[in-house]
């Protein structure tokens, strides 16, 4: 094995919507999915920005060690604001250890479900 560092600890998410309806069962949401491959917990913090009104900061999120956490963005909560639906936003997750995170969203606002998935933009360290 090798000694090199797997992950980043600054990650982006330029595109981000959240559909105001959903069709059938499921309902349409985005997750960021963080892996930690360290041996400790990583400490992440997640900043929502939008278009047109001020950032939503300190989202604060822990990620156990050799562990994998799923982060609906719906459910994200900074200082009592949330996520609104029907409007575009991007993310910067930051963590105190280097980690890897992917985005997914399901949309589920036609008859048949779509499942989209991209790995974040890590930032150069």
């Amino acid at each position: 094995m090798s000694n090199r560092k797997e992950g980043s600890t600054v990650w982006y998410i330029p595109d981000g919507f959240i559909p105001v309806k959903s069709s059938g069962n499921l309902e349409s949401h985005e997750a960021i999915c963080v892996l930690n491959c360290n041996e400790q917990d990583a400490e992440t913090q997640v900043t929502v920005y939008f278009e047109d009104q001020e950032p939503i900061e300190n989202i604060q999120v822990l990620v156990q060690g050799k562990r994998t956490k799923h982060i609906r963005t719906d459910w994200l909560d900074g200082s009592g604001r949330k996520i609104p639906k029907g409007v575009p936003y991007a993310l910067r997750l930051e963590s105190n250890l280097p980690v890897i995170v992917q985005f997914s969203r399901m949309d589920a606002t036609q008859a048949e479900n779509t499942l989209m998935t991209t790995m974040a933009y890590p930032a150069e360290q």
